[in-house]
């Protein structure tokens, strides 16, 4: 699949180019800084980072510890990542050797497991041995996984029973050094994983979903975002969005619905008066979603306050559930931001979101989450996306300060810049919700 540049409305982005602008020119002050960070905060293994771009502003809205779309990278990306996971490697665990990767278990969703396979090839392009350990009960033995994609692609994976042997994770003959998860644990942690000791387990327990909250990460990078708005003496609002939360909440039984709806109503308000400010023209809304989870579950775009109270059954019940059938009680109320990029497909012109990858502080490549049938102002992470890899040949660690703002590299410098910012604040919230830290 061919790499795409990014497409952007020329007419609304006249203040994007000024935050380009601001960012090449302070560039060399910007990694200093990355750099001195990274010295006080431990970055996550790896990540990822939903961003969306108004033309007005450009923030993140996700940011996912447990990347599963490394097969949507583009052949370019393949060298970056694995030099990336080298030097991961050397800095958080020198000694490391044989690798066991613990995947989601989605055993029939060939994307997914096109995912696990790229993941584990690169490990081993790195110089480990790898191993593929199922949380699955029905996996008693090793077993040959044999799938196509669409397209004629096929997936070919090794899964095998994940055994305990007194306080060590193994799979047969084989005795990891580093457990690598790439199973969020939206379902809880299993007993497996806890009180492992002598093995490396990245990303930390605390990291998965059953524990982890997006208010705690936007919170996080709330600060970070603040930070960097100094350095470069810019509006916050510009590369981050307002958000809030609602906790007890239950859709079915209509409880917390006063909650949610005034807290909508309350943050359209702080909207409508940044919009006026900025003097932008385009309608607010604001994205609600469980404050926990990923798969595009339990979100719906809202413009006016009275949605929340007329929901049909439907949207109750969509709302209500998320993966592996766990029940939305918390809520994260988001600002929504627009994305005014799209990507050139046969049927015409769709509606597209960059997302950013990162192995370790490096970002080692991206892709557009495309989606022909939703406007700029809904949720692409749904049934139908597509996705087209992002030409990050050189890994646009450095913009070209000799080009426009707007040459393809610039702008995937500036993708990658707020990117970071999202992974350095996720590695201050896992320091902050680590079950070791103290509590004040």
């Amino acid at each position: 699949m061919q790499a795409m540049n990014p497409q952007l409305q020329a007419n609304l982005c006249g203040r994007l180019r000024e935050l380009e602008k601001r960012v090449l020119d302070h560039s060399a002050d910007i990694e200093h800084w990355f750099r001195a960070q990274w010295r006080n905060h431990k970055p996550p293994f790896y990540g990822s980072v939903d961003l969306r771009n108004a033309c007005f502003k450009l923030a993140p809205v996700d940011t996912n510890l447990f990347p599963g779309g490394f097969n949507n990278l583009s052949e370019s990306a393949w060298p970056v990542t694995v030099q990336a996971l080298m030097a991961s490697i050397e800095t958080h665990c020198p000694d490391i050797r044989r690798v066991l990767l613990v995947p989601e278990n989605h055993t029939r969703n060939a994307f997914y497991l096109a995912n696990v396979a790229r993941l584990a090839a690169m490990l081993q392009q790195a110089g480990l041995q790898v191993r593929i350990g199922s949380l699955l009960p029905e996996v008693t033995e090793r077993s040959e996984l044999s799938l196509e994609l669409p397209d004629g692609q096929p997936v070919r994976l090794t899964l095998e029973p994940l055994t305990r042997v007194g306080s060590r994770l193994t799979v047969q003959d084989f005795d990891p050094c580093l457990i690598l998860l790439n199973n969020d644990l939206s379902g809880g942690v299993p007993e497996l994983l806890r009180g492992l000791s002598g093995q490396r387990l990245f990303p930390p327990l605390h990291a998965g979903w059953v524990t982890r909250r997006k208010s705690q990460h936007f919170a996080a990078y709330q600060e970070v975002a603040a930070e960097f708005a100094e350095r470069l003496q810019i509006d916050p609002w510009l590369i981050d969005s307002f958000f809030d939360q609602c906790q007890g909440v239950d859709f079915q039984a209509r409880v917390g619905e006063d909650c949610l709806a005034e807290k909508v109503d309350a943050m359209l308000g702080r909207i409508r008066q940044k919009y006026a400010e900025h003097g932008i023209s385009q309608t607010p809304f604001v994205v609600v979603k469980a404050d926990s989870g990923t798969y595009g579950m339990g979100i719906m775009t809202v413009k006016d306050a009275s949605e929340i109270r007329n929901l049909n059954r439907k949207q109750r019940n969509k709302m209500s559930v998320i993966k592996e059938g766990q029940t939305v009680s918390d809520v994260l109320i988001q600002e929504g931001v627009h994305s005014f990029e799209t990507v050139r497909q046969p049927e015409g012109d769709s509606v597209a979101e960059p997302v950013v990858y990162m192995v370790d502080r490096f970002v080692v490549g991206g892709f557009y989450r495309v989606h022909s049938e939703r406007g700029p102002d809904e949720n692409l992470n749904a049934p139908g996306a597509r996705f087209v890899p992002l030409p990050f040949e050189e890994g646009c660690q450095q913009p070209v300060l000799n080009e426009d703002p707007d040459a393809t590299p610039n702008r995937l410098y500036l993708y990658g810049v707020i990117s970071r910012l999202a992974l350095l604040a996720a590695a201050r919230e896992l320091e902050a919700t680590h079950p070791t830290a103290q509590k004040g």
